[in-house]
């Protein structure tokens, strides 16, 4: 991956780099290879992370066309 630094601007720079490896997933990846984690773990993730996304959806829905 590589970002250009223009005008010496280091700081803008590591900025999108760190958006790039945010929208990559690099971050959520190195904070779950941090420990192990059982498959029953892994399932309750999934599984609420999944209810989290149908309950904004509905969320959405709701307020788009009322039912």
């Amino acid at each position: 991956m590589r970002v250009e630094v223009r005008n010496n601007n280091v700081d803008g720079a590591l900025r999108v780099l760190k958006k790039k490896l945010q929208q990559d997933g690099l971050f959520n990846e190195m904070r779950n290879r941090e420990a192990h984690e059982s498959k029953g773990e892994k399932g309750r993730r999934k599984k609420a992370s999944g209810r989290q996304r149908w309950l904004k959806e509905q969320a959405k829905r709701l307020e788009e066309h009322g039912f």
